[in-house]
């Protein structure tokens, strides 16, 4: 059972993009692992903005 952690910031991220990210990912487990969709989980958390930084420096 593939388990997929996608972390996003929470910033402008709408629903039909989250539907792409969980079809996706799932797909490519399916193509390159070869495992199936319908055992496949994917979540999606959404990081508050303040609490992601990158480069030394908070977002």
């Amino acid at each position: 059972m593939p388990y997929i952690n996608i972390k996003v910031t929470d910033t402008n991220v709408t629903k039909e993009q989250k539907r792409q990210l969980i079809l996706g990912a799932t797909q490519l487990v399916v193509n390159i692992l070869n495992k199936k969709p319908e055992t496949t989980h994917v979540v999606i958390e959404e990081i508050p903005i303040e609490n992601w930084g990158f480069n030394g420096k908070q977002t």
